[in-house]
């Protein structure tokens, strides 16, 4: 087989996919820029990469998201690795971890003690250990497929964080002064997207018939996990900031509560402060 330009191949993914996609993936196997592109269409592709792209280009087309076909996502300026064994991470988590940093920054001084509880591919937690002074930083997910993907993305990024097969606080009896999650928030009942349904873990997104198992699991255990000053910070699905208020006052005492609204204006993430003003 000859080998086929890089116009040839962006025709050929052009006519099964969307022509952004077809260019990242193919930018991305090439280590370009996907807008240099265009400054090298007549420049030769080696045969093993013209297979590999096509086989990623007909993926896309079947249905598997860009995100898993290309192995990785950009997180707050990091590359994250991802496949199937975790969920992709959404915008709407970058601006969990912005609205932290700040809270953060405004109230702490020393190296804190953190945990993300539920952490997937790990981008929050070591997202964190970069951004900010830690002391510990502890990756608790109850999926050991899941914690293989945080292994790799450790590694990636030279973190010192710990690795914690655990069904969120059970049996965790050390303080923090940041505990934070992203936990399934979806509703058994609730139609969701089919890209999201036939492709990215089931554990990752379900969380009972209200979608508030999760929130509940981590405040009934959480108080013997704070420090004197703590900050807990969650995202929550856009409607559910009253029910998880009120679980706050069923299991906590003496905090505030604060629920701050996404780009698009919904309800996203809900912070609960100790000791802080």
């Amino acid at each position: 087989m000859n080998n086929m330009t890089i116009e040839e191949l962006l025709v050929f993914g052009k006519s099964h996919c969307h022509s952004d996609h077809a260019k990242i993936l193919l930018a991305n196997l090439l280590n370009k820029n996907p807008l240099e592109l265009l400054n090298y269409l007549d420049e030769k592709v080696d045969n093993d990469t013209v297979e590999l792209y096509k086989k990623e280009v007909l993926a896309l087309e079947g249905g598997k998201p860009l995100q898993y076909v290309i192995g990785s996502v950009n997180f707050f300026g990091n590359r994250f690795y991802v496949d199937e064994r975790v969920l992709i991470p959404r915008f709407e988590t970058e601006e969990l971890v912005e609205n932290t940093i700040k809270i953060i920054e405004r109230n702490f001084n020393d190296p804190l003690d953190i945990i993300d509880l539920g952490c997937g591919s790990g981008v929050i937690g070591l997202t964190l250990e970069k951004k900010i002074s830690t002391k510990s930083v502890d990756l608790v997910d109850i999926s050991k497929e899941a914690l293989e993907v945080t292994k790799i993305n450790m590694n990636n990024l030279n973190s010192k964080a710990s690795i914690i097969e655990n069904d969120f606080l059970s049996n965790i009896d050390k303080k923090y002064d940041l505990i934070i999650s992203n936990p399934p928030y979806i509703m058994t009942t609730e139609e969701i997207e089919e890209i999201v349904k036939e492709n990215e873990p089931e554990i990752a997104l379900y969380a009972g018939e209200y979608g508030l198992d999760c929130y509940k699991e981590i405040l009934s255990k959480v108080k013997n996990n704070m420090k004197d000053k703590c900050l807990i910070a969650f995202e929550i699905g856009c409607t559910q900031a009253k029910d998880i208020i009120n679980l706050v006052h069923q299991y906590l005492d003496d905090v505030k509560v604060e629920v701050k609204k996404d780009l698009s204006e919904r309800d996203r993430m809900l912070f609960i402060l100790k000791n802080i003003e």
